[in-house]
């Protein structure tokens, strides 16, 4: 059974591809545009600001190219594409936070332990312990290696970081209890670790389609019913949600997301690790991905509303 004329079809096509492609460029966007505010001081779109309209037109030229570009081909090819670059996002975001975590840990035992100032010196040492140095100076360039090694590697899982989160938590327990040894830096690095596990580990869950379900009514549907379903939930309940928390999350200096970014906030504790304001971020890089990924999902629910095969060629009629 035919559901529409081929140039129908191919209208739709366009439509869904110009939609998600516009999402993710859309919201890479909105994220230049506050580094574009409060770091270069620029205003924002909405009061005219130059730099924030040409980001945007050049984010939705994007989309236009790609939805054309992707005309050759069926939408689940699309949808791919998005989900690989979901996969760079979290891979980055995977090395970031090992890497952060890592590197912050050592420099907070160093200090707790009085080696870092015969190591580096006194001034060295005082400024490694102030968030507002050790975040530009030595966190920002581990984010920037994380970046790159995301492009570099493939087989990275969060799993690892579900290994390294138990490691970490034996290790606090085999300290307290057999060493009496106990430092707040470790339990800051078991919180930072295990936010970034339950953070971005949604969207590969949301790839494998092992979120929790309550089908009282989905279980039944038929396949198309299943994709018109899929489809405006990522859109309605998924994108929405999303663009709910970058919006509020970085519409003020005072905001959660942005606000302790920018400053480099710190927890309470003095020899803790200096990474609070990351555990703010972690909310602006889960919606980002999130919003990857669910761009995805609507392609994916658009070829299953298509009847396209998950070969990649669509079935005939």
């Amino acid at each position: 059974m035919t559901f529409a004329t081929a140039p129908q079809r191919d209208i739709a096509a366009f439509a869904l591809r110009l939609f998600a492609w516009a999402s993710v460029f859309v919201t890479f966007a909105f994220l230049f545009e506050n580094w574009l505010v409060y770091w270069q001081g620029q205003p924002r779109l909405r009061v005219g600001g130059t730099w924030a309209v040409v980001t945007y037109a050049v984010a939705f030229a994007l989309a236009v190219l790609l939805a054309f570009r992707g005309q050759r081909g069926p939408l689940r090819a699309d949808s791919t594409r998005i989900t690989a670059l979901a996969g760079w996002i979290a891979r980055s975001a995977f090395w970031l936070v090992l890497l952060i975590g890592s590197v912050d840990a050592v420099i907070s035992f160093l200090r707790v332990e009085g080696f870092l100032p015969g190591l580096v010196g006194e001034q060295m040492a005082t400024q490694l312990g102030l968030s507002h140095w050790r975040g530009p100076y030595v966190h920002m360039p581990l984010a920037a290696l994380g970046l790159l090694l995301g492009l570099l590697t493939r087989g990275v899982s969060f799993v690892w970081l579900t290994l390294l989160v138990v490691i970490v938590q034996l290790i606090i327990v085999i300290g307290r209890f057999v060493f009496s040894y106990e430092q707040p830096f470790i339990t800051d690095l078991v919180r930072m670790w295990y936010a970034a596990l339950f953070l971005f580990s949604s969207a590969y869950t949301l790839v494998e389609e092992g979120h929790v379900r309550v089908d009282v009514f989905y279980a039944s549907m038929s396949p198309r019913a299943k994709a018109l379903v899929n489809g405006i939930g990522s859109i309605v309940l998924g994108m929405s949600l999303m663009w709910v928390i970058l919006i509020l999350g970085t519409a003020t200096r005072a905001s959660p997301i942005i606000g302790p970014f920018i400053g480099y906030e710190q927890g309470q504790q003095t020899f803790g690790l200096a990474t609070k304001y990351w555990m703010a971020a972690f909310l602006g890089i889960f919606a980002t991905l999130m919003m990857v990924q669910f761009a995805a999902s609507v392609l994916k629910a658009g070829a299953d509303w298509r009847g396209e095969p998950e070969t990649g060629t669509i079935k005939a009629g």
